[in-house]
């Protein structure tokens, strides 16, 4: 599917099951049976050669406030869901509005663009932010008409080591290893999910110790992902933010360890295996 494609066309067909009919260069999308759809929206590093030329941050800083990795944690998930393009090209955790911005409020300070973005660089990107949103809300309609509730997983990470490559890591007390937020759902109606998945999440060990897991602690006001699905479809949806601390990798230079990024994968099933009744009993 090319850049000019309507965000209007149906994604998907059904016969027996869900088929995704219209793939698209924007993501990888895996569709299997279950109610569970884990997303790894900020996965991705491609850009677009003719928006890198307005950057003014070089490819290592970039791949540094991305969040690498995440997309093998999907698996968690009957549907998975991987977005290809960096977060500098769209930003699908953010409005449409603030999509693609050169506010320093909204890249932390940090001058990513050598001036404004051209006018069609924003249309090619806000196309793509118009697609997915378009592409979710078919998926989860039909998921919803097949299970009657949807766990959403979305899955992130983030840096703890800001000071530089030599400094030390930021204190633990701010920054769990894996910080679960949770701030639109209806919790008298998922909040059990969530107490039961911090409990198996730090049952389990990563690199040999045992995981601190936290609720809301470094980003109370969440994101625009889960709080759209919320807004749109209410206590039909859980959607439940799990930002990893980058314990599974080195942040300055990118090397991962996979022996612990596969702990954390084998804990993330467990955790989903461990609530999986609550949606199936929606039907």
């Amino acid at each position: 599917m090319d850049d000019n494609t309507p965000a209007t066309m149906p994604f998907f067909s059904t016969a027996e099951r869900l088929v995704l009919q219209r793939p698209s260069d924007d993501w990888d999308l895996v569709v299997d049976e279950g109610p569970v759809i884990a997303t790894a929206i900020h996965d991705g590093h491609l850009m677009r050669p003719s928006l890198i030329a307005h950057l003014a941050i070089d490819e290592d800083q970039r791949r540094r406030e991305e969040d690498p990795m995440t997309g093998v944690l999907v698996s968690a998930g009957d549907v998975r869901l991987c977005v290809r393009a960096s977060r500098f090209q769209v930003d699908l955790n953010r409005s449409r509005e603030r999509a693609l911005s050169t506010n320093l409020e909204d890249t932390w300070g940090v001058r990513v663009w050598k001036g404004p973005v051209p006018e069609r660089e924003l249309e090619l990107s806000l196309a793509a932010h118009d697609r997915f949103y378009a592409m979710v809300t078919e998926l989860v309609e039909h998921l919803i008409a097949r299970w009657g509730c949807v766990l959403v997983l979305d899955i992130h990470s983030y840096n703890h080591r800001r000071a530089g490559a030599d400094a030390r890591p930021a204190t633990a007390g701010g920054n769990p290893d894996i910080d679960i937020g949770a701030t639109t759902l209806d919790r008298s109606r998922w909040g059990a999910v969530v107490e039961r998945m911090i409990e198996v999440l730090g049952g389990h060990t990563a690199g040999g110790r045992r995981l601190d897991v936290r609720e809301n602690v470094r980003y109370p006001d969440g994101g625009h992902f889960p709080e759209w699905l919320h807004a749109t479809y209410g206590d039909r949806v859980c959607a439940i933010t799990l930002e990893y601390k980058k314990i599974y990798m080195d942040e300055w230079t990118g090397q991962a360890d996979i022996e612990i990024v596969e702990d954390l994968r084998k804990g993330l099933d467990a955790a989903v295996a461990a609530v999986r009744a609550e949606f199936i009993a929606c039907r």
